[in-house]
Order: structure tokens, then sequence, then C-alpha cells
């Protein structure tokens, strides 16, 4: 089986970068692809792996217990966030980008 280990973004509620969770997440690879429902239209899949979520501390106790239990993984490492510096006065320039 694979799987992913991955640290979640925020939620768009949530503003500010105090008192970030760091924690990692274990989920299933999507094996079977994904098709509606010709009744309804819900989008279905084939395998239930796919609902299997995961949390842990640290990446290096997710990365462990996928190698106990022999599955193969991929770890993703977040998105550096970076913030560029900017002026109240900058809204107001004529060459400002957009």
């Amino acid at each position: 089986m694979k799987v992913r280990i991955f640290q979640p973004s925020k939620t768009a509620m949530q503003s500010g970068r105090g008192g970030r969770h760091t924690h990692w997440m274990l989920e299933a690879e999507i094996e079977t692809a994904r098709r509606p429902e010709p009744l309804m239209g819900w989008t279905s899949s084939g395998d239930t792996l796919n609902q299997i979520r995961l949390t842990f501390d640290s990446k290096e106790e997710a990365m462990a217990f996928a190698e106990r239990k022999g599955w193969e993984y991929t770890v993703q490492d977040a998105a550096i966030r970076r913030v560029r510096p900017r002026n109240y006065a900058d809204n107001f320039r004529y060459d400002r980008v957009r």
C-alpha cells in the first residue's frame, strides 16, 4: 500500500501563525479512480482506504509507523511562507503590481 505523509495547511478560518499545530498526517494514496454515481451524482471510489487519516506528532514517527507496516511512503514537506513587507502607501502608488 502507498501512503503520503504531509503537514496539513491551516484552514481558511485560521489567521496568524501563533499556536500553529505542527502535527503530521498519514493518508493512503487513491488506488482506484473516482467516479460519479449515476443516481445521486456523488463521487465514489471502489476502495475505502482513502478514508484513513492518521495523525502523528512528528514526521519521524509517521515514517517509522509506515516502515513497521511495510508501506511505501512519500513525504511532502510544508511550503515555506514568504512574507513580502509592504507599506500602506504602496496601495496608492501608480506603478503597483496587482
